[in-house]
This record gives C-alpha cells, structure tokens and sequence, in this order.
C-alpha cells in the first residue's frame, strides 16, 4: 500500500447531508493533483442520524467519540492518522485542487501551517457577505485562518499542543498561534510560519441563513464583550453547537 502523504480529519457531528459532498471533492481534488496519496478520517461524534455509517460506507475511516467539542474531535482524528501532512476540514466544506495544491506547495517550501479563506454557497444575506468579507480582510492581515480548512505539518502539531481543549470556538487561532511560536523556536521568518493561501474553499452559508444579521451582531458583539473565557464553555455558542433550520 502506498504511505499516504496527506491526513484529511474530517470532524462531524449528524452531517450525513452533507459530508458525502464533502469527500467527494476531496477525491477529486487529489486525484487532480495527480493522485496525491491520502489518509481520509471522519471523527463522528455523537451522531445519530448515520453519519459514521455513510463515511464507513465512502471508504473513510471513522472515528467515533462522544466529547461534542470541535478541538477534542479534531485532535483524536489526529492521532488516527500517519500522514506528515495534516488537512483539517470542516464536514460541510468543498475543498478544490487550486487550494489543496496552494497549501501542499507552502509546506513545502517551509510553512508549519495555514488556512484558506471561504466562500459561502447558497444565497447569502448582504449583511453576511459584507461582515464576511470584512474577516477575510482581518484573517489576512494577521494571518488567522477559520476551521473549514486548516493544514500543517505533523511535527510542527505535535509541537504546538495539538488543538487546545480548553476552547469550544476560537481553537483554531489558538492552534496558530502555537504554531507560529513553534516557528519562532525554529527560527523560520515571522511571515512564512503559517501562510494564508490565495484559493478558497467553499462552505455552507447555512448558518448565516438560520440566524437573523442582529442575532449574530449581537453574539459575537456579547462574545467580545466576555473575551476569551467565552470561547472555554459551550454555553452561548449554538452558532456552532446547536443546528436550526436553513429556512431563507
């Protein structure tokens, strides 16, 4: 068997509607690559609507646990994996070739790790292309990236700590952070430690349609308002942990 070259964790939680969108373009994007060698890992935790079965079904292997935190299923996806490369996505996220490769090539030429901004599908509110927009422009100046889509090298992980499972939300700025002191220690250049790439992935804009624009100001402004200690508990956080209709 060929040793894979890229671990794809894939944490999911009752996504059967969508994760199968979701494999599937990871497979044509590496096999656009040329056939890149992979390791696909689905983390189902708690699910009850099948999807572990359908992963299992699609040839991906899966993990199961029952923690329902994002850091804890992504780093236990992690420690299933041997790949050098580490490819986080979310389960309702597409990710292209021009992407993958972009993030392969900086690995390569010597980045511990990075992201890709997002686009949404489906119709999105004005508001929420706006308010969008405004975080790529945030995430790319300081060099953060979303979870929809998050690689790094496996040493350069291990090192950093992993996710840090103190956080329900926000612990994919605390991974690089961790990464980009991980650099420092290394001495790589401040700019070159954690690299945004210039494709993005396309993700679900389900959220955004389920929740009105004032309910979210009004999150993320009380988010804010807490600081970090809002992101330690689940409490307040059902923008990511609780699933309302896509009614718009």
């Amino acid at each position: 068997m060929t040793t894979p070259a890229v671990a794809f964790v894939i944490p999911a939680h009752n996504e059967v509607d969508q994760l199968g969108a979701t494999l599937a373009a990871l497979e044509t994007a590496c096999t656009a690559l040329g056939e890149v060698a992979h390791e696909v890992v689905v983390v189902d935790d708690a699910s009850t609507d099948g999807t572990g079965e359908l992963a299992r079904s699609l040839g991906a292997t899966v993990v199961h646990v029952e923690c329902r935190q994002i850091a804890a299923a992504r780093n236990a996806g992690a420690r299933a994996t041997t790949a050098p490369i580490l490819v986080f996505v979310d389960a309702d996220t597409l990710v292209n070739a021009q992407t993958l490769g972009e993030a392969i090539a900086v690995l390569r030429e010597g980045a511990l790790g990075g992201g890709a901004m997002v686009k949404l599908d489906g119709r999105i509110p004005f508001t929420a292309k706006v308010m969008l927009e405004l975080l790529v422009v945030m995430f790319r100046l300081f060099q953060y990236t979303g979870g929809c889509f998050l690689f790094c090298r496996r040493d350069a992980f291990v090192d950093a700590g992993g996710f840090d499972e103190m956080f329900f939300a926000g612990e994919e700025i605390e991974l690089a952070k961790a990464l980009k002191r991980v650099g420092k220690q290394r001495g790589i250049a401040r700019r070159r430690r954690f690299r945004i790439v210039r494709h993005r992935v396309v993700t679900s804009g389900r959220k955004v349609r389920a929740y009105t624009t004032w309910e979210t100001l009004r999150m993320f402004a009380g988010l804010l308002r807490r600081g970090r200690a809002a992101l330690k508990s689940r409490a307040g956080l059902e923008f990511w942990y609780e699933r309302r209709p896509d009614t718009r």
